[in-house]
């Protein structure tokens, strides 16, 4: 009996979602992202507990507003349903009149959390329909998000082609940046790429950004022009945007490729010569892509850059042994793979590698820094 008292406690608990001061409303929760498609819900709620719920979904064909598409979906449901509306709780004021009918815009209280809980139902619909499309149609996914992403960021073409720049520049050491690349707003690792800042002394986050697209795009169009993006994105804010502009415009790129920046908060988009930031809504496809390139590109980059310090420390191991130089530092490293196993290979072993005469002052040199306290696998410099 108890456990038949809890399974239907659960439920209740869950189905009851405000007080039951509310007999029975009429709620209808409106997502709308800006797309051609528009989901609206709609809950009837009876002494507290939703009772009947559906989602209808409207596809924009003359640019309808969300409060023209509301009527709609109201006199749908009226009709089809067979409803008798008494009070209907609403976002905003639909275009349509109903006799003996109230339209509640609520501030506060229990019917703002109803109509919370129906545009959260829409938006979820709008979700599970996406999933669906990408189980069942990832092409048609693909152009659906593409299409999004051209009307956001105010392309003339289907954006196919994205690559997204970051720098690192980490306690100011080895600056690096990376470049990843999206393909139908998916990821296409075989192409992301490294670079090493050559030109720039110190960190300077706008040079770099010049220096690595002026190397980029002037070897793309050295080799394969055909394969330019149709957008670019950078890392960071005007400052960035404007290092990447004088870029493409030293290449003759300008006006050919769409650049954009994206400032620390994702949803600050900067186009070029405007200082005033266009703001994507946080549910759009577009910011979805936009932070996975992001993401992307930031991961890439602190990779290459970790595994570029972490070579620098190890080699300075060897380095540091009088008589060993760099040349026969690689050498060990390529062979061996790591100091570690450099200290456990036998004299011989090494000698086979780099002579026997090297090879004894890297293993002396080796247990002589063990001996003075340095952990196995690290330099004196970074110990704590």
């Amino acid at each position: 009996q108890k456990e038949k008292y809890d399974l239907i406690a659960n439920y209740r608990s869950k189905s009851v979602i405000v007080s039951q001061t509310i007999d029975e409303i009429d709620v209808f929760g409106v997502d709308d992202d800006g797309d051609r498609e528009v989901y609206i819900n709609y809950m009837h709620m009876r002494k507290g507990a939703v009772v009947r719920s559906l989602t209808l979904r409207y596809r924009r064909r003359l640019d309808e507003t969300p409060a023209q598409l509301l009527a709609y979906a109201i006199d749908e449901v009226r009709t089809t349903l067979d409803v008798r509306y008494d009070e209907i709780v609403v976002a905003e004021m639909p275009e349509v009149e109903l006799p003996d009918v109230t339209f509640t815009i609520p501030r506060r209280g229990d019917k703002v959390k109803l109509l919370e809980v129906s545009q959260r139902n829409a938006r979820q619909a709008r979700v599970d329909d996406l999933k669906h499309l990408e189980r069942h149609d990832p092409d048609a996914r693909a152009e659906k998000t593409l299409e999004r992403m051209k009307q956001d960021f105010r392309l003339s073409e289907l954006p196919r082609h994205i690559e997204c720049f970051d720098n690192s520049n980490i306690q100011g050491t080895n600056p690096v940046a990376s470049c990843v690349v999206f393909r139908n707003a998916k990821p296409s690792k075989k192409d992301y790429r490294h670079f090493k800042i050559q030109t720039v002394v110190g960190a300077d986050d706008f040079a770099s950004m010049r220096e690595v697209l002026t190397r980029r795009y002037s070897r793309l169009l050295a080799e394969s022009p055909e394969d330019l993006p149709q957008l670019i994105v950078v890392d960071g804010g005007k400052g960035q945007l404007s290092a990447a502009v004088q870029a493409l415009d030293e290449l003759g790129l300008r006006g050919t490729i769409a650049v954009v920046g994206i400032a620390k908060r994702l949803e600050e988009i900067y186009f070029p010569g405007d200082s005033v930031p266009l703001y994507i809504a946080k549910t759009s496809e577009s910011l979805r892509v936009v932070q996975h390139l992001r993401d992307e590109a930031h991961r890439f980059g602190i990779t290459f850059h970790r595994d570029l310090r972490s070579k620098g420390q190890i080699r300075g191991q060897l380095d540091a042994i009088k008589g060993i130089g760099p040349a026969t530092a690689a050498t060990l490293l390529r062979h061996f793979k790591s100091v570690k196993r450099i200290r456990e290979a036998s004299l011989p072993e090494v000698a086979a590698i780099v002579g026997q005469a090297k090879a004894r002052l890297v293993k002396t040199g080796l247990a002589d820094n063990d001996a003075a306290g340095n952990l196995p696998g690290t330099s004196p410099d970074m110990q704590t």
